[in-house]
């Protein structure tokens, strides 16, 4: 990491605060920050090689796709410099309100982009193929729950598990973020007699449910679409009461770029050893990670099932 003189130095150049200053944020593609700031994509690059180089962001390829985030080891007095020099550039450069305007429209067209896929298939999730879904991983998961327990399925889109999971459990809440998607679930839920069912419009990264409400959380296949992987892991041992337990199904990383156009992913999959540092970063214990699915058609998908405890106080 660079010392204090050689921060002031790269902190001199307005476009590299305008970049920080956008990273503190959020996580950015190259592409997204060039529409942001509506500046060549060369110049970008180079200012971000530059940052990257002096440890203060750092860069995640996902397929063909780079992302570039703050760092997240900064030392203090240089985190203390960065914050002073976007504040004082904030208060005095009117880019700076620009900036922050485009981010939340480059943030809102990521959102956008998501819902409609996901209006569009609902009412169609058991009919088209979808990476992951398989009932061979969802069996596993199936073998794994117990009866009359407080249930969340977390990203449930129509709730196919969870429409199975309530003719035995106590309660179950499915959480989804597709206004149409709760339409259809609720009219299953109905049509079904599922009086235990209720759908809830809401993000998995911001669950709204109260802190320690349910004794399971599920991840099926939700994951790869948030956009804080960890965060919405962090919710999930939040509703939970302590001795809960987090059940997650998702791909393992992949690269089948299409994935991203095609079914509105966020991330590509995610390893083995990523699943396990999330949910131990989380306060997870007994965490395990397993293959469970290989899919035999290319891209030859493979399903990951984690698992882990909310510690009892």
């Amino acid at each position: 990491m660079n010392g204090t003189w050689d921060t002031l130095k790269l902190l001199s150049d307005p476009t590299r605060v305008r970049l920080l200053s956008l990273l503190r944020t959020e996580e950015l593609s190259v592409s997204e920050i060039e529409e942001i700031l509506g500046m060549a994509q060369s110049r970008i690059s180079s200012q971000l090689a530059q940052l990257r180089n002096a440890e203060l962001v750092r860069d995640r390829r996902d397929g063909k796709r780079a992302y570039y985030a703050l760092h997240p080891r900064i030392a203090p007095a240089v985190a203390q410099l960065i914050d002073a020099a976007c504040s004082a550039a904030a208060s005095h450069e009117p880019e700076l309100a620009d900036d922050q305007a485009n981010l939340e429209r480059v943030l809102q067209k990521r959102r956008a982009h998501q819902e409609q896929y996901f209006n569009l298939i609902a009412g169609k999730l058991g009919k088209n193929y979808c990476p992951g879904r398989s009932w061979e991983a969802i069996g596993h998961l199936a073998l794994r729950l117990a009866p009359q327990i407080e249930i969340a399925d977390l990203g449930a889109g129509e709730g196919l598990i969870s429409q199975l999971l309530a003719r035995r459990a106590a309660k179950v809440w499915c959480i989804d973020n597709s206004p149409r998607m709760v339409e259809v679930g609720t009219e299953l839920a109905k049509k079904n007699g599922l009086a235990n069912l209720t759908y809830k419009l809401g993000d998995i990264e911001h669950v709204p449910l109260p802190d320690a409400s349910v004794d399971l959380a599920i991840l099926s296949q939700a994951l790869h679409h948030a956009q804080h992987p960890q965060n919405a892991i962090k919710e999930a041992a939040r509703i939970l009461r302590p001795g809960g337990q987090l059940l997650l199904l998702d791909l393992k990383e992949h690269t089948f770029e299409k994935a991203h156009e095609l079914y509105a992913d966020v991330w590509l999959g995610f390893s083995e050893n990523d699943l396990h540092r999330y949910l131990r970063q989380a306060g997870f214990d007994q965490v395990e990670v397993t293959v469970v699915s290989r899919e035999e058609k290319a891209p030859y998908f493979e399903t990951l099932l984690a698992s882990g405890f909310k510690p009892i106080d």
